[in-house]
């Protein structure tokens, strides 16, 4: 093929001497005339790269060392060159006088200006300055592949197969490198990498898959994962979980002051009464009296659907430990009208006790633990405040706690021992008291708080509301005059009789109560002092009054401030059948 005269000649490493042959395995041949003698450098050599050719660095540990050569060499194309082998150039070794014994190889050409190389080029080109100490060695040689072929000598007739031919094909050209032009480090052939070599960029895709297909996997797993905990916790919302049947058994279920209505769901879910905090939730609005669960203790069943649940709930017979306190009432129970019995404060809290076990047997405290404790126990441990401690000590101890249970609605824990029981109930009941003032107003009297307590009590017993001011005013108008009370209330009280009515041997019967015979206040209350009563006792109405009796069928009574006109009331009541 002929030669583009443009293009610059390269030169090529060439044998040390005539007729030798080459140690990377190339032919010379010799040709008459003019006595030079040309050698054919094949296509690509064992160790070798072609100019142009990237250094992968597979080679660049042989380091060869460089022969001395006794001629000058120039390039020029060789005149029977195959047409398809294009890089094959020949070199023309001639009688070079006066040049040195040692000639050096040809360093690189000088650098010309091209445009930036593209991505991939430049991701190759830190590789071909690498140095060739920091080249790692292959393992092995490069399989022929079916890109390459045999490689002419050159010489006309030359078998490729013969011995100092190459051994195998050369694999397919490499692309040039952009500053060294196939060239080495010192000049010379650089060795070629073999066509199937892959390189860490060629490995970079086939691990991003492997890395790949386990990730994708993992981020589905997860996505199942995380579908079903949804599905489930979104199907749990929409249809809660709830029980089939009555339910059995027994347990006390709290419901505390300001609880919710999903509180007290939660609450019993814990206790295995429901299935679902939200179920009973959504039950409890379905009720148009859901909403008004009161606090307490209930007595519920194991295992109960959210709708009966509500219900039960709502039955004041599932209440437990609740007891109500009224006006007046003592801690004995007392004889009413006919043969009724009204309990008294102590058959009060011990009915509050009762709490029914899981075989159904139901428990209390009894009165008689109550009154022993309360007899036994100092007042303090009780709950008695300060203010009460000096009366409640000096009192008789089974009535000593007489008047410190305010009337009201309180929560006893089912199946609390005597001492829990009192203690819960009189610390309730300190509380009420003190909120109307009592510690703070009953100076003003001239009495204390615990007196004032005393009074209030008496106005309670002796009359209706209306009245409660001018009785508590007659109680205060007596006291310093002194003038015995002679109240009948206080006559009846250790007798156990809500009646006002005594006869002349109930008043002539001596005792601590007794106001006909003994001067000043009784030593305790005689009952139960509702808010009106205290609020009379604490701020009585304005008079001159020393007497009264009861003279109306409604229960109102007439008084008076002279003795006279205490009698003109008593013939008004009797005219009346009042009195």
């Amino acid at each position: 093929m002929s030669r583009d005269p443009s293009r610059p000649p390269r030169l090529v490493a060439m044998s040390a001497s005539s007729g030798a042959e080459h140690r990377d395995g190339a032919t010379s041949t010799e040709q008459g005339g003019s006595g030079s003698r040309e050698v054919r450098v094949p296509r690509r050599s064992r160790g070798l790269r072609r100019p142009g050719e990237a250094d992968d660095g597979r080679d660049a540990t042989r380091r060869r060392e460089p022969e001395p050569p006794t001629t000058a060499l120039a390039a020029r194309p060789a005149p029977d060159a195959d047409e398809h082998d294009a890089v094959t150039d020949t070199l023309v070794r001639e009688p070079a006088p006066g040049v040195p014994s040692r000639v050096g190889l040809p360093g690189p050409p000088p650098r010309t200006v091209r445009p930036g190389p593209g991505p991939q080029e430049a991701r190759r080109a830190p590789r071909a300055e690498q140095s060739w100490r920091e080249q790692p060695r292959p393992e092995a040689r490069p399989e022929p592949t079916e890109h390459t072929r045999p490689v002419a000598t050159g010489r006309p007739g030359a078998d490729p197969a013969a011995p100092n031919a190459s051994s195998g094909p050369a694999p397919r050209p490499a692309p040039r490198d952009e500053q060294g032009e196939g060239l080495d480090l010192f000049g010379g052939l650089a060795a070629a990498p073999p066509s199937d070599a892959s390189g860490p960029d060629d490995e970079r895709p086939a691990r991003r898959r492997r890395l790949v297909l386990p990730v994708v996997a993992g981020v589905l797993l997860l996505a199942l994962v995380g579908g079903a905990f949804f599905a489930r916790d979104l199907w749990g919302i929409v249809f809660p979980p709830d029980f089939d049947g009555p339910g059995s058994g027994h347990v006390v279920v709290q419901v505390a002051d300001g609880d919710s209505t999903r509180d007290i769901g939660e609450s019993l879910v814990t206790d295995g009464v429901v299935a679902s905090a939200r179920g009973f939730g959504q039950a409890a609005e379905d009720d148009p009296r859901g909403r008004g669960i009161q606090p307490g203790y209930y007595d519920m069943a194991r295992g109960m659907p959210a709708a009966q649940a509500v219900t039960r709930m709502l039955d004041p017979a599932a209440r437990l430990g609740r007891l109500e306190v009224r006006g007046g009432t003592q801690l004995d129970d007392t004889a009413g009208a006919g043969n009724a019995r009204v309990p008294g404060v102590l058959s009060l809290i011990s009915e509050a006790t009762c709490v029914v076990e899981e075989s159904g047997e139901r428990r209390c405290t009894s009165v008689d633990d109550l009154r022993r404790t309360m007899s036994t126990t100092d007042p303090a441990e009780l709950g008695v405040p300060d203010w009460a401690l000096d009366g409640a000590r000096r009192a008789l101890p089974e009535r000593r706690l007489e008047g410190l249970v305010a009337p009201g609605t309180y929560d006893v824990r089912p199946g609390a021992d005597a001492a829990d029981a009192l203690t819960s109930v009189v610390r309730g009941s300190a509380e009420r008291l003190e909120s109307s003032g009592l510690v703070t107003k009953a100076a003003a009297n001239d009495v204390t708080p615990y007196q004032a307590l005393v009074v209030a009590s008496i106005a309670e017993r002796e009359g209706i509301e209306a009245d409660f001011g001018k009785i508590a005013r007659v109680v205060y108008n007596r006291l310093p005059i002194p003038m015995r009370l002679q109240m009948d209330s206080t006559i009846n009280y250790p007798l156990d009789r809500q009646t006002l009515l005594t006869t002349p041997v109930d008043r002539a019967a001596p005792g601590p109560y007794n106001t006909y015979l003994n001067f000043g206040l009784p030593p305790t209350p005689i009952g139960a002092v509702s808010g009106p009563a205290l609020t009379a006792a604490l701020g009585p109405d304005a008079g001159g009054w020393v007497y009264f009796v009861k003279c109306e069928n409604s229960g109102a009574s007439c008084f008076a401030v002279s003795p006279e006109e205490h009698d003109a009331n008593r013939r008004l009541a009797q005219a009346r059948g009042v009195y």
